[in-house]
């Protein structure tokens, strides 16, 4: 008896994982088809993915060799070096190849970091309220305040930086603050809302009127800064390696173009040099701005042609 109710625990436990998984599959198609009716949002996505791709298998067809060949230095562009080389004769091409891994890690940590603790900080702010809500704008009020550049510098500066997750936490420790606010604002709209004062008549749990009823209703708004907040941390980055404080990896472009940069730009061959990445950096930005519009034309419904 005891063995047949175990039995049948467990497949009511099935069915209701079976149950949940079939809605959601659902919705991410009804989602993904959604996002991808959209003409920016496909552009956008095919060239991040592309980037994607080159990073995964970008070094496993083109190896990148870090050894210098002195009598090689300075190549123009062939169908061997389609880049050129550098003035220690690396291969330019595989150097950009070699790199878009670690600009991509850095993008994608960065905007996780941020997204998260924006995200949360918003929530509770905006939902809970009180003295809560105090302590937290108060902080958020400091972090805008003052510019986010210099303090990656001087954070950069102190910290050691040798992974693309150290330098990933640097940029995302100073860039949470205007989604937290703007997460905050529409919290506090939507918790005065029909639905919510009804959720909350019927004593509904916290949890269930955050994660349930909350989140859904900015999820858009959260998808949509977690691109842009890839954009804003290949900028950041750049901008630390380029005053030399995150070399880390020699392939990333931004060690890249500092490195042509130190080397003189009154030599033109280190402009050329330069220029690959800094055209990579230029279509990544362009990509990322296609895609946050095109996710904000398909996902907000206050853009919607009616």
């Amino acid at each position: 008896m005891a063995q047949e109710t175990k039995e049948n625990k467990w497949n009511v436990f099935l069915s209701a994982f079976a149950r949940v998984m079939r809605e959601f599959g659902s919705s991410l198609l009804r989602g993904l088809k959604k996002v991808f009716s959209n003409g920016k949002t496909i552009v956008g996505f095919s060239i991040l993915a592309f980037f994607i791709l080159v990073a995964i298998f970008g070094p496993m067809i083109f190896p990148y060799d870090s050894n210098t060949d002195m009598a090689n230095s300075y190549l123009m562009p062939s169908l061997k070096h389609p880049f050129g080389t550098d003035w220690l004769g690396r291969d330019v091409f595989r150097q950009v190849i070699a790199g878009t891994g670690s600009v991509l890690e850095i993008a994608f940590y960065s905007a996780i970091f941020t997204v998260v603790l924006g995200t949360v900080l918003g929530i509770v702010s905006g939902y809970l309220g009180g003295w809560v809500d105090k302590i937290i704008m108060s902080v958020t009020n400091i972090f805008l305040s003052i510019p986010s550049f210099p303090i990656y510098l001087l954070l950069a500066a102190i910290v050691t930086i040798n992974t693309p997750v150290s330098l990933a936490v640097i940029i995302s420790i100073w860039s949470w603050a205007g989604l937290c606010r703007s997460i905050r604002v529409q919290i506090m709209s939507l918790k005065e809302r029909d639905f919510i004062q009804i959720c909350t008549v019927m004593h509904m749990s916290k949890a269930h009127i955050i994660f349930k009823e909350l989140m859904p209703n900015v999820f858009s708004y959260i998808a949509i800064n977690f691109v842009m907040a890839m954009r804003n941390a290949i900028m950041a980055s750049v901008g630390i390696m380029l005053v030399g404080l995150a070399a880390y990896d020699p392939t990333n472009w931004g060690a890249i173009i500092n490195a042509a940069r130190t080397k003189g730009l009154m030599n033109v061959k280190n402009i050329y040099i330069l220029l690959y990445p800094l055209v990579c950096i230029i279509v990544f930005q362009i990509a990322t701005l296609v895609l946050a519009n095109g996710l904000d034309e398909t996902l907000n419904p206050r853009l919607k042609v009616l």
